[in-house]
């Protein structure tokens, strides 16, 4: 598999690679993610859909700081993945 898969649910951002499941903390009005506009090892550029505005905005996540905190080897773990693609929960 050489994609990963971004989703929400419940206030947390999800994101899905092989084996490994990262949960992390979205922002509350965070409704759910509906693309992925760019992929760069580790930073995604994703539109968005909020409560608060009837479009989608753009987000930016780095998931490097994410990653390094839990004591992965980023390099190692991103190397692989060539594409993120959203998945509804």
């Amino acid at each position: 598999m050489e994609y990963a898969i971004l989703s929400s649910k419940s206030n947390y951002t999800i994101f899905k690679f092989g084996s490994h499941v990262i949960r992390f903390k979205a922002p509350y009005s965070l409704e759910y993610y509906s693309s992925v506009k760019e992929w760069d090892h580790g930073y995604l550029v994703v539109m968005a859909k909020y409560s608060h505005n009837n479009q989608d905005e753009e987000e930016y996540i780095d998931l490097v700081p994410i990653l390094e905190k839990l004591y992965f080897d980023v390099d190692e773990f991103l190397k692989p993945i060539k594409e993120v693609r959203v998945e509804y929960a």
